[in-house]
């Protein structure tokens, strides 16, 4: 067996890391209010979780200009689906499983917010004529009902240095995505794969 001496319970998780403090327990909120508001419209990235009908996850990135997701109001938040691989997993999984968690990141800031509710996916023209950029209208979008609202501390992002250039590998020591693409694939060379990345990041954005 790979893993072993797991845990099963909670009362055995509790007994190892004991619970969290009266301020950790009181933070978590169920309405967006204005510092939660003012984050979003800060953040000019998202990543959303979610998962099938079967219970297997997906988190997936969303990104743009700050202020990209629109709050409708203190319980409604929207996120534009823009163009994309068309694989639509989060989407997929939000008509089988409405049940989303998204987290707020705004560079530098190493707090991020997190957000947790119900989802659906949207085809409604007001809602998508506010997200056009480029003359270019979003085909659909995914709407959240807000259940939980947190911010979370810093410590992932103080123990990765995520905002410390000095931390940072090299470009020529980054992995190369259009090589890892052509192995996964196996249908195309690393050739034809930085090509096909080049026009969607250039051409397809919007």
């Amino acid at each position: 067996m790979t893993f072993k001496q797991t845990v099963t319970t909670e009362e055995e998780l509790r007994g190892i890391v004991n619970y969290p403090s009266e301020v950790v327990q009181r933070k978590e909120i169920h309405t967006l209010d204005e510092h939660c508001k003012e984050y979003i419209a800060k953040s000019p990235f998202v990543m959303i979780a979610t998962s099938d009908a079967d219970g297997s996850c997906d988190v997936s990135p969303r990104g743009d200009t700050p202020g990209f997701v629109k709050v409708l109001d203190e319980q409604h938040l929207v996120i534009p689906e823009r163009p994309g691989n068309r694989r639509v997993d989060s989407m997929r999984n939000i008509l089988a499983n409405p049940n989303v968690g998204l987290i707020f990141v705004i560079p530098g800031l190493k707090e991020t917010l997190r957000v947790n509710g119900r989802a659906c996916v949207t085809k409604d023209p007001e809602l998508l004529q506010q997200m056009v950029v480029k003359g270019n209208t979003p085909a659909l979008a995914i709407g959240v009902r807000v259940e939980q609202c947190f911010v979370h501390c810093a410590k992932a992002f103080i123990r990765s240095g995520l905002w410390e250039p000095d931390t940072w590998f090299s470009k020529e020591e980054l992995p190369v995505p259009a090589k890892i693409l052509s192995a996964h694939a196996k249908m195309v060379t690393e050739k034809d794969v930085e090509q096909l990345l080049h026009e969607s990041y250039t051409q397809r954005l919007y």
